[in-house]
């Protein structure tokens, strides 16, 4: 019989993801009412030492697949290592973070398990002993609730959609002997910006849109500095080579869902809402008063942006 609660974690470079501390506390919320425990599974090169760290955020145990090949996700490799741990713990639910590597190993462990998956969920709830995932559809027009009876289900979390919470759990540490088995994937090398704050993890996302017309964003990076918060962007923005694909927010980019989010000079195609509809409070920045993105909007500022941002940006300064 399935059991248990199942959370994979991710780590870069030694520092977990903080949507790995969203999985996590959700994770305990459902081991709670399911009356089991929550077992964390991290996977890299050295991992033992940052494991006890989990225990914080509600795990009762921490399985630590430690060596060198895992130092880098590849595909493959976490695949076939998660897979062993799965059919050995053979658990009720396995929870991660969707983010962009949590959406490509849940896909793949999902069709290697034949399980169902549940991505982007941004509530989680048992009703008659039924698991529920309720996730946007249709660019976020939609919250579709999903009842998943399957054993084991996958469920990819939305970052920034579940709370964190610390506990008392010590979180025992057991080292497991992985199994890398057969890849055809080979790790070359990775790029990283380790000075840009992620998007789909920000607090805060001040994005720009074609009425910034060129690739000076100063004005917004001021303002999300003030914030602590990360610079994006829309598809016009990117197409016009003002900022790279990484910072696009969108239908075909990054989907967000920040405490704040302040769109400027950004109509408000469908598009770009499908990726940041899901913010707690939105503001709008614009010239046209009939601009859609005001439809969406909590709050509506008419107006020139290189005017408005910095009157804002010097607020909060102040208060500050």
């Amino acid at each position: 019989m399935s059991k248990g609660v199942l959370a994979i974690t991710e780590q870069l470079d030694g520092v977990f993801r903080k949507v790995t501390y969203e999985a996590l506390s959700e994770g305990r919320r459902i081991a709670d009412q399911l009356g089991c425990d929550l077992t964390a599974v991290v996977l890299g090169s050295n991992v033992e030492i940052i494991a006890a760290e989990l225990g914080k955020y509600g795990a009762d145990r921490i399985i630590a697949a430690d060596n060198p090949i895992l130092d880098e996700y590849l595909t493959d490799t976490y695949t076939n290592v998660i897979s062993d741990i799965i059919a050995s713990e053979n658990p009720a639910v396995i929870i991660l973070g969707a983010s962009m590597q949590g959406k490509d190993l849940s896909a793949r462990l999902a069709a290697r398990l034949n399980v169902s998956l549940a991505m982007d969920c941004v509530v989680i709830r048992i009703e008659d002993e039924k698991l529920i995932a309720t996730r946007p559809i249709y660019g976020g027009k939609i919250l579709a609730d999903i009842a998943m009876d399957t054993k084991p289900v996958i469920l990819a979390v939305r970052p920034n959609s579940m709370g964190i919470t610390e506990t008392d759990c010590a979180g025992d540490i057991e080292k497991y002997d992985a199994n890398i088995g057969q890849t055809n994937l080979k790790f070359i090398e990775k790029t990283l910006d380790t000075t840009k704050i992620e998007l789909t993890e920000a607090d805060m996302v001040v994005s720009g849109g074609r009425g910034m017309g060129g690739a000076d964003f100063s004005v917004l990076e001021e303002l999300a500095e003030m914030f602590g918060g990360a610079v994006g962007a829309s598809r016009s923005a990117v197409d016009e080579g003002w900022r790279p694909h990484a910072d696009q927010v969108g239908q075909t980019g990054k989907v967000v869902s920040p405490n704040l989010y302040i769109a400027c000079g950004i109509s408000g195609a469908i598009q770009h809402l499908a990726g940041m509809s899901s913010s707690k409070i939105i503001v709008a920045v614009n010239k046209d008063p009939e601009a859609p993105i005001f439809l969406k909007a909590d709050y509506g500022i008419v107006g020139d942006l290189f005017e408005i941002v910095p009157l804002i940006t010097e607020e909060i300064r102040k208060i500050k």
